[in-house]
């Protein structure tokens, strides 16, 4: 009986291990994530393309919290209510990266430099990097000159590693993206003017109070600083 009355006391005071935190996130984001979840403990991070990320968790998909690259998709799972607590956290610079020995080029003469060869993009309907990099090209007047030598993708994660492999000649990613790499260089960047702002969004899904403090945490100083050396640029907000 002693046996037994000291199991159940034991089991009364052990504490109840909390789930960890699910956060759903942009690909381009994985440095800095990484980097918080680890000082932080007791995070689950999954990686995608913004607009997949987006549908799954629209789709009952267990996350906590999100953290998207373009504020499009957030709108809609903020339509949906399915997120609180929506702000802007962070935003990026727009590049073109080639293999390590490739030259430095014109934006303007990216269509004679890809000749027969392909550039590799996010999807430029769903993923947000592609989405900006049509964008630019559009304004630029040089979609229609590239547009047959793209290979569309579901993340900026993937461009970097096709562009890493020799697989295609040139591709279009975040400048935080390129310096992951030492198998591939910046070779021309975007003006900022050209494309819509840059807008890194995140949010907490509804009702899950117990992601807050990883979501404080990414808006304070303890994640901007990580966000800060992985490259990444101040909230261009609002």
């Amino acid at each position: 009986m002693k046996l037994i009355l000291s199991l159940c006391a034991s089991l009364i005071a052990a504490p109840v291990l909390a789930d960890p935190v699910v956060v759903f996130a942009a690909a381009s984001l994985k440095e800095p994530i990484d980097a918080l979840a680890a000082e932080l403990g007791d995070v689950v991070v999954s990686y995608g393309g913004s607009g997949a990320l987006a549908r799954q968790v629209l789709h009952g998909a267990p996350a906590d919290v999100v953290l998207l690259a373009n504020d499009v998709w957030m709108q809609e799972l903020q339509a949906a209510d399915v997120v609180s607590d929506v702000a802007d956290f962070a935003s990026n610079s727009l590049v073109v990266i080639g293999p390590a020995g490739a030259a430095d080029l014109a934006i303007a003469d990216l269509s004679l430099a890809l000749g027969a060869d392909k550039l590799a993009m996010g999807f430029t309907q769903a993923v947000p990097a592609g989405i900006y990099g049509h964008a630019a090209l559009a304004s630029l007047s040089m979609w229609d000159d590239v547009a047959a030598n793209v290979v569309e993708v579901d993340n900026v994660r993937a461009v970097l590693a096709l562009v890493a492999r020799g697989e295609v000649a040139f591709g279009i990613t975040y400048a935080t993206d390129a310096a992951v790499s030492d198998a591939v260089r910046v070779v021309a960047r975007f003006d900022a003017g050209l494309h819509p702002p840059i807008r890194y969004t995140g949010g907490v899904v509804s009702g899950r109070t117990e992601a807050t403090a990883f979501w404080a945490a990414l808006q304070g100083a303890q994640g901007q600083s990580v966000l800060s050396n992985a490259g990444f640029l101040r909230s261009v907000a609002p």
